[in-house]
């Protein structure tokens, strides 16, 4: 078999079982211990997997594609983003983040006169109905694993609209970390934003606490309000408590 058959079979397998020790993939495949070695070692360059004691385990804040995020725990992202719109008011400038559960958002914001700025483009496509909706694209590099524009080098739309409320995404939090991103070429865009906004709202399902990209974007007390659809556990809690942000439990 050649090299690239072999490491997109092993890919597959260790995609389908999560976590995979080194002797299970030489029984597997076939190959010595040390092909396997370099094989894993290769795979985890990529970024995609990590190596865990004895094997190699996915790496759980990879940046998946869009389609598949998006379908994943649908009802406590839209628990999430209902709760997020019931802050907004007519006449709000906001910007929107890319990400599924900010998408989520339109249908709880479709009857309010609202102003826009988002890099998220299904988003964008979701908003075309509705005239009472100001949609801004920042523009830049259609990122297709997100569906949102990256490589954002000018920042003049950001400068030049006093933003009320950021509704922001992440692909992990932790207290260490703080709120990180799968995608670095989103990163600056997200750190302008935050830096620009009066309040900054971070939708996140439990799931993403504990967690950390590749990329942080900004710390968790530079959030305003955490809203979430369970409660984490205490250490965010209290962290919360010290540092002055909201966490909001969305049900």
């Amino acid at each position: 078999m050649l090299k690239i058959q072999r490491i997109k079979q092993i890919r597959t397998y260790i995609d389908q079982h999560q976590t995979v020790s080194l002797d299970t993939l030489v029984t597997v495949f076939g190959v010595s211990k040390n092909t396997i070695r370099r094989d894993v070692q290769e795979l985890v360059e990529f970024g995609d997997y990590k190596k865990v004691y004895g094997g190699i385990s996915v790496n759980q804040t990879r940046l998946e594609p869009f389609h598949d995020r998006k379908t994943r725990h649908l009802h406590q992202k839209r628990l999430i983003a209902k709760k997020a719109a019931s802050y907004l008011l007519d006449g709000d400038v906001i910007f929107i983040d890319s990400g599924t559960t900010t998408l989520e958002m339109v249908d709880f914001i479709k009857t309010l006169e609202l102003t826009i700025i988002t890099n998220n483009l299904d988003f964008i496509i979701r908003t075309l109905p509705f005239d009472n909706l100001n949609v801004i694209s920042t523009g830049g590099v259609l990122e297709r694993k997100t569906n949102s524009f990256a490589s954002f080098t000018k920042q003049d739309i950001l400068k030049s609209h006093n933003i009320n409320k950021a509704f922001m995404a992440s692909s992990g939090v932790s207290i260490k970390n703080g709120v990180t991103n799968s995608s670095p070429l989103e990163t600056d865009l997200k750190r302008t934003v935050v830096e620009r906004s009066s309040e900054v709202f971070l939708l996140i399902d439990v799931n993403k606490f504990d967690r950390h990209a590749v990329m942080t974007y900004c710390e968790l007390q530079e959030i305003d309000v955490l809203i979430t659809d369970s409660v984490p556990s205490d250490s965010y809690t209290k962290y919360a408590e010290e540092n002055d942000y909201q966490l909001i439990i969305a049900d």
